[in-house]
């Protein structure tokens, strides 16, 4: 007799699927989730720890080239940080976020990936906490502000760097080192033959904005020889050339003849366009006419963008800075000023440049091309690139018919 009976699934069988598929559905999407937001935590420690390898010793300064991607990158992962990692409690816990980040330290990085400049760890852990918790820079540094010399005695360029550069990182940039400036200024020299000039510019400009505590980079931008000298497309160049290298605040367009005289003139962002040099000595200390905007001004971003920046269109002396006075009221701006008494410049000796003879007639036409000729119709070649100590140098070919 041959024994049969029904098929049936197994229990023990049944009761394995029922736990995979419970597993499978709950469990695992969990802990799936528990280790992105781990793997995110720790991506994040690892970068962080990466960016203190970008410090210079002792100047805990992120290194020019590579700020931009942290603080962009910081500021794009600030919220899921909060979330994954509780840092801001870490780092207001001092022995805590030392173990913490040394921790990190050890377990991320072999002893070969270290910079062999930097003493010790510690290094390492400073300069991290230093760059989250270091306190905002005051808006007007110092109580004892005011009236200042300028040194105009001459010395060669190569003094000025020896004197100055340890206090700079390449490509004349300077940050505060123990705050967080409030404005990022880019500061835009139109440049040609002056070379007498540029070390009695840099040895006042410098220290004087270091005392207000402002981020900051100079940028010289030359124009080559064969046509006229034309300042505003220069400014133009600089504009472009220094926004593709950081995100700037505002920008500073500056002659590189003018020395300022006074601590109060804050070289920081303006809420309108700012007329920085109201009171020139040659001017007797006095304002030529109310709607001049040449020789130091400065305005944010956003603003010398909404009025297509300069005219490239004045070639020689004279007219460009007329004619940006008119695109800041066109554009329903106004121009600001500090009091005479604290916009006051000492303008180096220079002999006069040739007027352009047809600058009146451009003036009067300019006004119906404000949205058709400045930064969007522009054309140039960068020939020469260079990070000096004290500066960034372009130098410009301008691609345009006087």
């Amino acid at each position: 007799m041959i024994f049969t009976r029904k098929s049936r699934i197994p229990l023990k069988f049944l009761v394995f699927v029922l736990i995979s598929f419970f597993v499978i559905c709950y469990i695992f999407p969990t802990i799936i989730s528990q280790e992105k937001q781990q793997d995110d935590s720790f991506f994040f420690q690892r970068r962080l720890i990466s960016s203190s390898l970008l410090y210079k010793k002792d100047n805990y300064t992120l290194v020019e080239n590579e700020q931009n991607e942290f603080e962009s990158w910081i500021q794009r992962t600030n919220k899921e940080l909060n979330a994954t990692s509780n840092w801001n409690s870490i780092l207001n816990n001092t022995n805590n976020s030392d173990i913490f980040i040394e921790s990190i330290l050890s377990t991320s990085f072999n002893s070969s990936s270290l910079n062999s400049n930097t003493t010790s760890s510690s290094n390492y852990v400073q300069s991290i906490k230093s760059f989250f918790t270091r306190p905002k820079c005051p808006q007007y540094p110092s109580r004892d502000a005011g009236p200042i010399q300028a040194d105009t005695v001459f010395e060669n360029l190569e003094t000025v760097e020896k004197r100055l550069k340890n206090l700079l990182l390449t490509g004349g940039y300077f940050r505060p080192r123990n705050c967080t400036s409030k404005d990022k200024v880019a500061i835009i020299v139109p440049f040609r033959d002056r070379y007498a000039h540029l070390p009695i510019f840099l040895k006042n400009i410098h220290p004087f904005l270091m005392r207000q505590q402002i981020e900051y980079k100079i940028f010289i931008v030359e124009q080559t020889n064969g046509l006229n000298f034309n300042r505003a497309a220069l400014m133009n160049v600089g504009y472009l050339e220094a926004s593709k290298m950081k995100r700037w605040d505002c920008f500073i367009f500056h002659d590189i003849d003018l020395l300022p005289l006074d601590d109060r003139n804050y070289y920081n962002c303006p809420d309108q366009p700012r007329h920085m040099s109201g009171a020139v000595d040659v001017f007797d200390y006095k304002l030529p006419y109310k709607t001049i905007f040449g020789g130091v001004s400065a305005l944010r971003k956003e603003q010398f963008a909404k009025i297509n920046g300069f005219s490239n269109s004045f070639w020689g002396w004279g007219g460009e800075d007329d004619d940006m006075s008119n695109r800041i009221r066109h554009a329903n701006y106004h121009i600001s000023r500090y009091p005479i008494n604290i916009s006051r410049y000492r303008m180096l000796n220079h002999k006069k440049e040739k007027a352009n003879p047809k600058r009146y007639d451009r003036l009067n036409s300019g006004v119906t091309k404000f949205t058709t000729d400045g930064l969007n119709s522009i054309k140039y070649e960068i020939y020469k690139y260079n990070k000096f100590p004290l500066f960034t140098w372009f130098l410009v070919e301008l691609k345009m018919s006087e």
